[in-house]
């Protein structure tokens, strides 16, 4: 399926372990780039991008398999929900009713739980546009799932624009008031997925302030500045330069300086020595940026990279973690009468 120089195209990618079928949607714009995403935890499974050669490069990472995928690994380039981050000690209470949920991490429940978006099946459809093609992957959570209450139906679309952008549209509807924060949790290395850091990546974020943690990775409820600490990347610079000062490395989320929502830029990226760019646009009040801490070489990738500490990157546009929990940050709570919406756009380019 095709439509002004866009190709859309359906794979078989292998079984889950109870046999259900899994499939691979390759979508091209007209420019030559790529984007793979399968059904399974609707994961970009590959992401090619010119450099300023013009020679393409997969620049996220992942698996070259199925199999990679469904055994234990960091969320590579998944769909999270029904809510990313962290929820301290997993309880949260919403209209008078405390509710419990999985603690997999630590005291804390991360990234929806045991069983989360990123390791469900999506049912999906081609979803072409005059600007690109793209594929929509829906998804229906059931009341008391991961413990969350309400029946929640999500829709995830993945379009590639002909302007060499990536882009992301979600929108959900609950039949009961419910906590929802869905972002996509791809890991980036610019200079290709199989080169060894990101501390050269040269990073600036549209932020101010950004909310401090607990040893934890759990929110204070502070909104600090960030002049005058390691996080301030309000003028552009790399990654590693002050890495150093964060003893775990960068797991932050940044507020990002707007006041209504509204699809703005919120980061930028450029890899000197590949040239590629990549700026985020969003909806989102924050953006979380993690530097790839816990890699640490027990994941063998694609091209037989093993990926370690700081291969990768993450920009993560979503609302805060753990805003279930402080009423001082924006609300995550979605109800009957509402629809959720965001979206994200990964726009690409080279200097």
């Amino acid at each position: 399926m095709s439509g002004r120089g866009a190709t859309f195209q359906r794979l078989s990618f292998g079984e889950t372990q109870d046999g259900h079928p899994v499939d691979l949607y390759v979508l091209t714009n007209k420019h030559g780039m790529i984007a793979k995403v399968m059904t399974y935890g609707a994961i970009v499974t590959e992401l090619h991008a010119p450099d300023r050669s013009g020679r393409f490069g997969d620049i996220v990472l992942g698996f070259e398999d199925l199999e990679g995928y469904l055994g234990r690994h960091p969320y590579f380039g998944a769909v999270i929900g029904r809510v990313a981050n962290r929820i301290a000690r997993g309880k949260f209470k919403l209209d008078g009713i405390e509710y419990k949920l999985a603690t997999n991490d630590g005291p804390n429940h991360l990234h929806g739980g045991l069983k989360g978006f990123d390791k469900v099946l999506w049912q999906a459809e081609p979803a072409l546009s005059r600007n690109g093609s793209g594929v929509k992957f829906s998804y229906l959570s059931h009341d008391d799932e991961e413990g969350y209450p309400g029946n929640l139906s999500v829709a995830v679309t993945y379009t590639l624009t002909e302007d060499n952008e990536l882009r992301i549209e979600y929108v959900a509807k609950t039949d009961k008031a419910t906590p929802v924060n869905l972002t996509n949790h791809s890991y980036f290395n610019l200079a290709g997925a199989e080169h060894p850091d990101i501390l050269g990546h040269e990073l600036s974020v549209a932020a101010d302030h950004f909310t401090p943690v607990d040893n934890a990775l759990i929110p204070t409820g502070e909104i600090t500045p960030v002049e005058h600490t390691p996080l301030d990347f309000r003028n552009s610079r790399t990654v590693g330069a002050r890495l150093r000062e964060l003893p775990g490395g960068y797991d932050h989320n940044f507020v990002l300086n707007r006041s209504r929502k509204e699809l703005a830029s919120a980061a930028h990226v450029y890899e000197p020595t590949t040239g590629r760019c990549m700026e985020i646009l969003t909806t989102e009040p924050g953006i979380q940026f993690y530097s790839g801490n816990f890699l640490d070489g027990s994941f063998k990738g694609k091209k037989g990279a093993v990926y370690g500490k700081h291969q990768g990157f993450c920009l993560e546009a979503q609302h805060f973690p753990d805003s279930v929990n402080h009423p001082n940050f924006p609300s995550i709570i979605l109800r009957p009468s509402e629809t959720y919406t965001q979206t994200t756009i990964h726009r690409f380019s080279t200097r």
